[in-house]
Parts: structure tokens; C-alpha cells; sequence
């Protein structure tokens, strides 16, 4: 982190304003070649300044200069932020002339990663800053915004800290065993630490499913046979008239995509190609990848014609869906009923997505489904992705190893083994523990400038 990085911080386009930044020990002296008032160096820190870009004797924009100098600033290190005109040529044009005169240009995510890397945040606070980014809901601003003030590190610090006091008690027992009052790995104290921190978990792991939710949102795929009315089913949902809809078998072959907000929580809806046996080769693809949707949603809306008996295949694709949620959606209400469903069906909704009747039910059906009304909104301390709960899972079970243990009579240094992996698991989560890889993924999925 010797170099000067630097990158457009706002959206490319024409606007009021644009933001380059500017970042690294360099920072203050580059911009200082580029300016008229070449004054930067002996500018107070966070003070804005008033100024010219030029290049050479043409000025480019009136601007105005953020200086921060470290290291109270984002990243720890002398921070400058051009507040030019918004405009593609003139902003891309102060791009190159930082480049020109010292700049590198910053990596995705790069000054994020800066601020992890010089200790400014750690990694929960550095996907809160995403998150709050990508939030669509005011529920996922609110976890974003919990992330950032640091309040699910420290939930994570807190197990941290019990398991190395049980640690501690461990470390006891092996350097001084000729000890008598040494206390047993069984006895009141090292057990109950071990089965109260397991309880902690549990706790944060279940609260946090609302997290993945909140942030994720619900992968849905509306699935059916051909001319079940799965496009118009999606229109409505979406309250536009996104998808074609048509009487002619096959008309959706590719995916159509669309979202929509129930309490707080984003539903990514998929209405996929019409599954049937085709020997056409694009629809046969398309039959393909909403037959593999099925296994990747978390929530699959089966549609049926009310006024159709079960063909083989829908009374086949209706046993692959009880592994997952589901709904099943017969759509027509409206005509006569010639559909028999086996009373170990459950979640059925009747709707007509042609006459608009039913999709409230249809709603509610998801929020019971998934509980959404009774999600907290209060206290969202929560972990909100999937590999920071991976990690939380992999801890526990790891504990619960060294649970059996101790109830199997296994030596201490053996129960610790397992004890001090869940620790360090537990710190990936925040990056107390990491590896380069992870830290360059990561912020890799950063929008540059960020």
C-alpha cells in the first residue's frame, strides 16, 4: 500500500457533481500538480478548498478539493476528493491526468480494503458498507447500517472472548496436571462455559436466517407446464406487464426476471420456460434450466390449471418440490374445476391471474411461509451473509465436538485442538483471522471507487 490509488467515487454520467478520490501517501502532492492554486500541502486537514484542475494552460473544471490528511480519514492515509462538474468528459478527463501525474488506478473495492487492511474497520463493517450500498428495503438499510456501527462484530468478539477464558481454564489443566485442585473439564465450570456459549450461537444462528433473508431476499421460481399462465402470474406480482403472454405453447423459453417488497423482504422472482417434452432445441434448454431452478430456489410457486386434470409429469414435478418451500398456485379459479390434488398437499392458493384474483392470498401464503411479519426490526444484530454464517456453523460444530469429547473422556489437549479452530473460524467472520485470497475475493465484489 506504497502507492497513490485513485478512482471515479460517483456514478459515470451526467449529474450535478462528480467525485474522483484519491488515496495513499501521495495523495496531497499529486493533486497539487494538477491545480491552479497549488496550495494543497499548506491547507489545513478536512477543510474543502476552492480551485482550477488544469493541465498545462487549459483549465479543465472550478473545483472544489476535500483534503484529509492521516490518519483520521476512511482509509488511514491521506485521503483528497475532487468535487468537479458532473460530466463523463471532464470527469474521466481528471481521472487521467491524476493517472498521468503518480496515480494508480484503485482495484474494486480497493479503498475499503485499504480501510480493513490498516485497521480502520474489520470485515463485518466493510460488507455493511456494501450492503448499505445494495440495500432496497429500509429493513436491509437498517441491517447495513447495524453492521457498520460495529454492533455484529461485537457480537462476534463477545463468543471470541468466552472461548478463550474456557481456553484458559484448558491451558491450566495441561501445563500444571500434578496440581489437586485443578478443575475437571466435566465439572461446573468448563461444561456449563461450553453448553452457554453453544446456546449463544444457536441463538444467533437462528436470528440470523432473518439476516440472509433481509439481505438476500427469497429466490423464487414460478414453474408449471406450458400455458399455466406462470407470465401472467409474474406480471401481476410485479404490477407490470413484463413478460409475454400469448396462447402459443412455449413462448417463454428464457428466463424473465423481476422483484417486489413484502414487509421489507425482496423476492427475486424467475418465471421460468413451460416444462414439457419438446424436441425443440432452445425450448428443451430452457425446460432444462427450470428443472435446475427448482433445486437452487428457496421458494417454488408450482402453477396448475384449475380446469385441468394432473398430467405425469406435474404429478411427478409435485413430489420433487415437498423437499422445498412451496406453493402450489392453480390459477383459472375462475373456470370449472377439474383438478384433484392429494390431501398431503399442502399450501395451495386458487387464484386467477387473468381476472387478478387470489394474488393477496398468494402473499400472504409467502409471509406465513417465512414468518415476515414476526421478523425483528428493533435490535437487527444480525449476520446477514452467507459466508459469515457458514463460518458460525462451522464454529458450532466444531464446539460440539469438544463437547463429546469432554463427555468421552478424551484427553484435554485433544478437546483443545478442536476448541481453538472454532475460535479462529469465528474470527474470519470478522477478519481477525483471514486469508489473502478471501480479503481479494471479497472486496473484489466492491463497486470501484469504493
Amino acid at each position: 500500500m506504497e502507492d497513490t490509488i485513485a478512482a471515479i467515487s460517483t456514478s459515470l454520467g451526467v449529474g450535478a457533481i462528480s467525485i474522483i478520490r484519491i488515496s495513499g501517501p501521495n495523495s496531497i502532492e499529486i493533486v497539487n500538480k494538477i491545480v491552479k492554486i497549488k496550495n494543497l500541502d499548506k491547507v489545513n486537514s478536512h477543510t474543502i478548498n476552492y480551485n482550477f484542475i488544469i493541465d498545462g494552460d487549459k483549465t479543465i473544471d472550478e473545483v472544489l478539493i476535500s483534503i484529509m490528511k492521516a490518519p483520521k480519514t476512511f482509509t488511514c492515509e491521506d485521503v483528497v476528493e475532487i468535487n468537479a462538474h458532473g460530466g463523463i468528459s471532464t470527469t474521466n478527463y481528471i481521472l487521467k491526468l491524476l493517472l498521468k501525474n503518480g496515480c494508480r488506478l484503485a482495484e474494486p473495492g480497493e479503498f475499503t480494503k485499504r480501510a480493513f487492511l490498516n485497521g480502520r474497520i474489520d470485515l463485518q463493517e466493510a460488507e455493511g458498507i456494501m450492503n448499505l450500498i445494495n440495500a432496497k428495503t429500509d429493513k436491509a438499510h437498517n441491517l447495513a447500517i447495524n453492521q457498520l456501527s460495529g454492533k455484529v462484530s461485537n457480537l462476534i468478539k463477545e463468543l471470541r472472548n468466552d472461548i478463550i477464558q474456557i481456553l484458559a481454564n484448558i491451558e491450566v489443566n495441561i501445563d500444571y496436571p500434578e496440581y489437586e485442585d485443578i478443575i475437571d473439564l466435566k465439572t461446573k465450570d468448563i461444561k456449563p462455559k461450553m453448553e452457554l456459549l453453544l446456546n449463544k450461537i444457536e441463538k444467533i444462528l437462528k436470528d440470523s436466517k432473518n439476516g440472509l433473508l433481509i439481505n438476500e431476499g427469497i429466490k423464487t421460481s414460478i414453474i408449471g407446464k406450458p400455458n399455466v399462465g406462470k407470465s401472467s402470474l409474474l406480471n401481476r406480482l410485479l404490477e407490470e406487464e413484463k413478460a409475454i403472454v400469448t396462447d402459443i405453447e412455449g413462448t417463454t423459453r428464457d428466463i424473465v426476471e423481476g422483484k417486489i417488497s413484502l414487509d421489507g423482504i425482496i423476492l427475486n422472482i424467475i418465471d421460468t420456460a413451460g416444462i414439457r417434452d419438446t424436441e425443440n432445441l432452445v425450448e428443451s434448454i430452457g425446460v432444462k434450466k427450470s428443472l435446475e431452478l427448482i433445486d437452487n430456489s428457496d421458494l417454488v410457486l408450482f402453477v396448475l390449471n384449475n380446469n385441468e386434470e394432473l398430467s405425469v409429469k406435474e404429478k411427478e414435478l409435485l413430489e420433487k418440490i415437498k423437499e422445498k418451500n412451496y406453493i402450489v398456485v392453480i390459477n383459472k379459479s375462475d373456470l370449472d374445476k377439474k383438478i384433484k390434488i392429494d390431501n398431503d398437499i399442502s399450501n395451495i392458493v386458487y387464484i386467477s391471474a387473468k381476472e387478478d384474483i387470489g394474488i393477496e392470498e398468494l402473499k400472504n401464503k409467502i409471509k406465513e411461509i417465512y414468518n415476515l411479519e414476526k421478523i425483528e426490526t428493533e435490535d437487527m444484530t444480525y449476520l446477514s451473509n452467507s459466508r459469515s454464517i457458514a463460518l458460525l456453523e462451522q464454529s458450532y460444530d466444531l464446539l460440539k465436538e469438544a463437547m463429546k469429547n469432554i463427555d468421552m473422556d478424551i484427553p484435554v489437549d485433544m478437546v483443545e485442538i478442536d476448541i481453538k479452530e472454532a475460535w479462529n473460524k469465528l474470527g474470519e467472520i470478522t477478519g481477525e483471522t483471514y486469508q489473502d485470497e478471501l480479503i481479494n475475493q471479497l472486496f473484489s465484489q466492491f463497486c470501484l471507487g469504493k
